[in-house]
């Protein structure tokens, strides 16, 4: 075959092109680390990378979710502590009405401070996080306590709110779940109706025996102090089951920053380029283009223009 002066210019010029496309190709990894500047350059690297990505979004977002978790059950802790210091107080008062130096008009004192302590303590069932309602299940806009409402149930003064927690809604017993990690959800409420329900209905009686003139609590200490450590222990098993959640939302959080570590690696290792070699390989090709420049201009004979000159 003859090989002629077009061909070789032809072939000059393709040869050129595709080196001036790798040098700017190589040039593109530098200037932005990445192996790939679009899909199209490796479409395998670019399908794992949005994997990659997509799990590295979900830790993020398990990681607000987990805030969320944290915020719950710290109140909660927060809250539940106030309700044992309040109970404290009650038992100190109960005791103290046993004295027989305690006149009518002390009783009458005992007694309007257990009222303020028991208004306290339905404060604290209807603590909030934000908009949503601690103690009250899956109904977190509604309080436990509300217009002479208990668990979304009428009452009066001087009712078992004890009974009503069968009758009252469901809702209000049900745990409330936030996701955490790939099919892993941490209950962030606590159920504690039924124990609030337990409180105010002793302090209604303890309000009941100060006000009877015939001194009738002096004979009921025993009973009541019995009640109070029944409902102490409620509030400490409730806050027991806080802190074991909490531990768990520690491990979890241990569990994402490893995730995400792990995660980021990948992705590094499967997008980020090794600038070493990368750069080793710019100034291996443009040696390569200098040669073929100079090569070219060796080969392809001088036209007739040059000979002009």
């Amino acid at each position: 075959m003859r090989v002629t002066q077009s061909m070789l210019s032809s072939n000059m010029l393709r040869n050129l092109s595709n080196s001036y496309s790798k040098m700017g190709k190589l040039q593109d990894q530098i200037n932005t680390g990445s192996k790939i500047s679009r899909p199209s350059d490796d479409p395998v690297i670019a399908v794992k990378g949005i994997g990659y990505r997509t799990n590295l979004n979900k830790v993020e977002q398990y990681k607000r979710n987990m805030g969320e978790v944290e915020n719950w059950l710290d109140t909660s802790d927060d809250t539940l502590d106030h309700v044992g210091i309040a109970l404290r107080r009650v038992q100190e008062l109960v005791t103290n009405a046993a004295s027989d130096t305690n006149t009518d008009e002390d009783r009458e004192k005992m007694k309007k401070e257990i009222d303020q302590i028991k208004l306290q303590i339905r404060d604290l069932a209807n603590t909030k996080v934000g908009e949503k309602y601690l103690f009250s299940g899956t109904n977190t806009l509604s309080p436990v306590f509300e217009n002479g409402k208990f668990a979304g149930q009428t009452f009066t003064e001087g009712d078992s709110l004890t009974n009503l927690v069968n009758t009252a809604n469901p809702g209000f017993s049900n745990s409330v779940e936030i996701e955490v990690y790939d099919g892993v959800n941490l209950d962030v409420n606590t159920k504690a109706v039924d124990m609030f329900a337990q409180i105010d209905d002793m302090l209604t009686s303890i309000q009941k025996d100060l006000a009877d003139p015939a001194g009738t609590i002096g004979s009921k200490i025993g009973e009541h102090l019995s009640t109070i450590s029944t409902v102490q222990n409620k509030v400490l098993e409730n806050r027991a089951d806080i802190g074991a959640r909490q531990n768990r939302v520690d491990m979890m959080i241990n569990r994402l920053a490893t995730q995400e570590v792990v995660v980021t690696k990948q992705l590094s290792d499967n997008e980020d380029i090794d600038y070493e070699r990368v750069i080793t390989d710019m100034i291996t090709q443009e040696s390569i283009h200098q040669a073929a420049l100079s090569v070219g201009a060796k080969i392809i004979q001088s036209t007739l223009v040059d000979f002009i000159r």
